[in-house]
């Protein structure tokens, strides 16, 4: 018997919290976003009116303002938005302890089993009801028999609605999809399938899986398995959280970054807060990120895989700033910091002949020193020397500021 699965992505999800907690917002474009004296002034969520006048998630607040004059801004409140959310996710339990968030505001829900088998529609919809009813928000919801056409449903559903996606209907439903829309595809894969003249879901699920295998090596089989709803990922029970595959950090600084200083020093400030965090999660990472934001508001992102896992800050810290002298561009808004293919702290591995191992363990203890007197004294308590050199780029708390996992 086929699974029955939901996915529910709550729309608009911040600004739909402050319109319910604040009925004068209704009818209004809103949009949430970050303080704009902090230069963190990016759109973090909008309406549906916003959106309809062209604002777009991750668009600098000026700019909104420029295409909808008349749009309300308001300060994120991520409390408020946590304790929603948990209400949500009491409602999902009602339902299902078969449940996986894919993020603060979606979640896989597996409702095999829950009901007379054809009526997962209805309990669907009863929830959808419910969210609205408890809580004030609406969610768009897809029903599958796996989670990436349940995902994709809830993409093609529109708010406040439902999309189910069949066996019987899904050559007419999802190929025919661009097959970016496909979880998985991002740009640049993207532009990879256009060249081999897919471009379409439907193209990608009759292609040559050892042609896909070719190109994109295991990704490429995995990718022509989701066009043909091939999926037996399952879903958790819930509490039992997917690994994290990543911890970062990025911030917009108070000023520009114009000198290779301003980019050291701030970088200390994130290798400091994703080492501190690697220490408290248990990992070490191999492979080291960094991403830039220049004024003109383009990102960059490179990488590179290390010789050796690590969640030593000084380790990470020079990695990330290799990274950035290799993509030298000045001025800079914003940076990022991030460690993934993480592995267990105390996984066993080999000497090398060509570290410093003594100085390696005394790295490492400095840290763990650094880590306990921050928790106990807080974070300004102590602070390296370098902090010291520029008090609005060192004086960034980015331990308590944008931290963020990635579990996919």
């Amino acid at each position: 018997m086929d699974r029955q699965i939901v996915l529910s992505d709550l729309n608009a999800c911040y600004a739909s919290i402050e319109m319910a907690r604040d009925p004068n917002l209704r009818g209004k474009p809103v949009a949430v976003c970050g303080s704009v004296e902090e230069r963190h002034g990016i759109v973090l969520a909008k309406s549906d009116l916003a959106k309809k006048a062209g604002i777009k998630t991750g668009m600098v607040r000026w700019q909104a303002m420029r295409l909808c004059p008349n749009l309300i801004t308001v300060p994120p409140n991520i409390d408020l938005y946590t304790r929603v959310t948990n209400r949500v996710r009491e409602i999902y339990s009602d339902y299902s302890d078969l449940r996986d968030d894919f993020s603060i505001d979606e979640s896989w829900i597996d409702l095999t089993g829950t009901c007379r088998a054809g009526k997962e529609a209805n309990l669907a919809f009863e929830i959808k009801e419910r969210l609205k009813s408890e809580t004030g928000l609406t969610a768009s919801m897809g029903l599958s028999w796996n989670r990436i056409f349940a995902k994709l449903g809830s993409d093609i559903a529109g708010p406040d609605a439902i999309a189910q996606i069949t066996r019987d209907n899904m050559k007419s439903v999802v190929w025919p999809l661009p097959a970016e829309t496909l979880m998985g595809i991002g740009r640049a894969t993207k532009h990879k399938l256009h060249d081999m003249g897919i471009k379409t879901i439907g193209e990608l699920a009759v292609s040559d899986p050892e042609l896909m295998q070719r190109r994109f090596g295991k990704v490429g089989i995995i990718l022509y398995a989701f066009a043909n709803g091939i999926d037996n990922t399952p879903i958790k029970h819930e509490g039992v959280g997917l690994p994290i595959k990543s911890i970062g950090n990025s911030t917009t600084t108070m000023r520009d970054m114009k000198k290779d200083e301003d980019v050291r020093i701030v970088l200390m400030t994130l290798a400091e807060s994703v080492g501190m965090r690697l220490r408290e999660e248990g990992f070490k990472g191999y492979v080291v990120e960094f991403s830039l934001r220049t004024t003109d508001l383009h990102w960059t992102i490179h990488q590179r895989k290390l010789k050796r896992a690590t969640d030593i800050t000084r380790d990470i810290l020079e990695a990330g700033f290799e990274l950035y002298k290799e993509i030298r561009t000045l001025p800079l808004r914003g940076i990022g910091l991030r460690m993934a293919t993480l592995v267990p702290a105390d996984e066993p591995e080999q000497m090398n002949l060509f570290i410093n191992e003594k100085k390696h363990t005394t790295q490492r203890s400095i840290d763990r020193a650094v880590d306990t007197i921050r928790d106990k004294y807080g974070y300004h308590s102590i602070k390296r020397g370098l902090m010291v050199m520029d008090d609005q780029l060192g004086g960034l708390n980015a331990r308590e500021e944008h931290i963020n996992f990635a579990r996919f």
